[in-house]
């Protein structure tokens, strides 16, 4: 008996009782609303898990309490008219003094040389700036060299091990004393800018390991260069400038330096041949493949947040002989966070671009093709966000029961609408 009891109790507080089929009364009406609700209820349904659990995109914009820790530039040009030898690559910081590009196992720069058809010559080495290797007797000549310098110098077995891996990825060529702590220097170019930024003079180019065998400018005639690679550079702002240069080529060449002096005078032909390298015209038209600033953030995350390399595929043509061609750059910090909590830390850009014509001997500048950045102070966040399935589930009860409550409601009116009409004509039709 107790327990019956308290079965009755709680069925006395039943709220949801049935009500019997006999009891009910079925319309037309009724049905028309019965099926609109259902629609509406997979459409407030599908609506809320949309909104609730389809990750969305906030962003916040602040100023950043302090500077990045550094700037990886990665970038890829290719210039149509200017041999690879006289092409030089350089930064600079405001103050207009030398960069370090901080070349190491991660951060390299190689030029490849490309015929009148922009086409690639030869094999494509990463080690090889302006010097790519065409033809196998140079294979030969190379060892050659290498044996007669292991000979010479007496070099330990280590050193002979390194100059036969000289094309592998972890080399990490020597500096001659010019290079930053951990800096590598892999190619001829690596010295020179090395010894440019100490603003020491090359003794001998040819005692240089990684410069027996460069190509010069005379064997590249009609032929183009494309430069790229990743450089490390300073977040306090500069400019990363791509510029031919005659002395580029002759830096540490006895048998070619303008400066070689004749009994303590300039003899004429190297007064003449530093007019003419003065006065020279370069085509600095060109064509920006890639430029990037950070980390890679994936396609998807780019193609989300309509984020844009503006320069990647552009073209520009200079006509003129003595132009320098700018860009001006604001890199934004940019960070992307995850749903799992991974973050990127990269960087965006905005750009603006100048043509200027540089008088010869003006000393206010040089043809070439300089990327002025600047690193802004603010800083933007990407937060990648969902509501999650408590949400989902709270906004489907709340739809869904409104959705039938309202439905309902309409439902009564229409029946008690329809209910007085058949009285009152019942009624004329009595009276």
């Amino acid at each position: 008996m107790m327990k019956q009891s308290y079965i009755d109790y709680f069925r006395s507080i039943d709220t949801h009782s049935p009500i019997s089929s006999e009891f009910r009364i079925r319309t037309l009406s009724g049905a028309l609303i019965s099926v609109f609700t259902l629609v509406l209820t997979i459409y407030l349904i599908g609506s809320e898990y949309t909104y609730n659990l389809t990750p969305t995109i906030l962003d916040h914009v602040h100023v950043m309490p302090q500077s990045p820790d550094g700037l990886e530039v990665e970038f890829d040009i290719t210039f149509p008219h200017i041999p690879c030898a006289l092409l030089a690559t350089d930064a600079n910081d405001p103050t207009g003094q030398s960069q370090s590009f901080h070349i190491d196992k991660n951060h390299r720069v190689w030029k490849h040389r490309l015929d009148k058809n922009g086409n690639s010559i030869g094999k494509k080495s990463r080690f090889e700036l302006g010097n790519t290797i065409i033809h196998e007797d140079q294979l030969d000549s190379l060892k050659a060299a290498r044996e007669i310098s292991s000979a010479d110098d007496s070099k330990s077995e280590s050193a002979q091990q390194q100059l036969e891996e000289a094309d592998d990825e972890e080399y990490c060529g020597s500096c001659y004393g010019a290079g930053d702590e951990d800096e590598c220097c892999n190619t001829c170019d690596d010295v020179k800018r090395a010894y440019r930024r100490k603003s020491w003079h090359i003794p001998d180019i040819a005692k240089i390991e990684q410069c027996r065998h460069l190509v010069r400018a005379s064997n590249e005639e009609g032929e183009g260069c494309n430069v790229h690679g990743k450089v490390a550079l300073s977040t306090g702002g500069g400019n990363l400038h791509f510029a031919p240069d005659r002395q580029w080529e002759k830096e540490g060449d006895k048998s070619s330096n303008p400066n070689m002096l004749m009994g303590g005078f300039l003899d004429l032909n190297s007064i003449i041949e530093m007019f003419n390298d003065a006065y020279e015209q370069f085509n600095v038209s060109h064509t920006v493949n890639k430029l990037t600033f950070g980390p890679y953030m994936p396609d998807e995350v780019r193609r989300s947040l309509n984020l844009t390399s503006q320069l990647d595929g552009v073209s520009r043509t200079v006509t003129d002989g003595y132009g320098m061609f700018q860009y001006y750059l604001q890199v934004i910090p940019t960070a992307f966070q995850f749903l799992n909590g991974t973050t990127i830390q990269t960087f965006q850009y905005s750009v603006t671009e100048h043509t200027r014509h540089v008088d010869p001997g003006s000393n206010r500048g040089l043809p070439g093709v300089f990327f002025f950045y600047e690193v802004s102070a603010l800083h933007v966040e990407f937060e990648e966000f969902r509501r999650g399935y408590s949400h989902f589930f709270t906004g489907v009860c709340a739809a869904v029961g409104g959705a039938f409550t309202v439905m309902g409601m309409l439902d009564r009116l229409m029946f008690d609408w329809k209910r007085s009409n058949v009285r009152t004509v019942s009624g004329g039709v009595l009276g």
